[in-house]
């Protein structure tokens, strides 16, 4: 399973710009690109998808450049993901995949979209309450919170 290059650079141009947000400071496209080893190109690309998505403001001029548009804390990975990319599966996955029929031979028992469904449920789970603010922490302390998390969910579902 993958995310898409999209999804992946597009946090971290997020991230790039969540780092200023105390000091309000706006960064150009040039100045992501080299942070975080995006061509400028692929970073203009994802910023206008982030802008028209509401995550990010741009200002033109000597002190311009892309700010967040609310803080990390208000900025869910949910919603991030989601815009970037979509969900990993959706209802309609069946039908964009159902090979040379007009529809899938296995629409009334499927193991394989229950698969997926968990798969999805598993990956919503992580994200519902994730912020951006989350993952400028450092990264032994994103995991650990997430393993703990991880360990709460799996108690809840043994107690089912």
């Amino acid at each position: 399973m993958k995310f898409s290059a999209q999804e992946e650079y597009g946090l971290r141009c997020l991230l790039s710009l969540g780092k200023e947000f105390p000091r309000n400071k706006g960064l150009t496209i040039p100045e992501i690109s080299h942070n975080e080893g995006i061509t400028q190109h692929n970073v203009a690309k994802l910023l206008r998808k982030l802008r028209i998505e509401g995550f990010v403001a741009s200002e033109r001029g000597q002190a311009g450049g892309y700010t967040l548009t609310r803080s990390p804390e208000n900025i869910l990975i949910r919603d991030v993901l989601n815009a970037m990319g979509g969900r990993l599966f959706d209802d309609s996955f069946c039908n964009d995949h159902s090979g040379s029929n007009a529809i899938c031979t296995n629409t009334s028992d499927c193991s394989v979209r229950s698969l997926w469904k968990i798969i999805q449920n598993a990956v919503d789970d992580a994200i519902v309450s994730m912020t951006l603010a989350d993952l400028l922490k450092p990264e032994d302390e994103i995991y650990g919170e997430s393993n703990n998390l991880l360990a709460k969910l799996r108690a809840e579902l043994k107690e089912l």
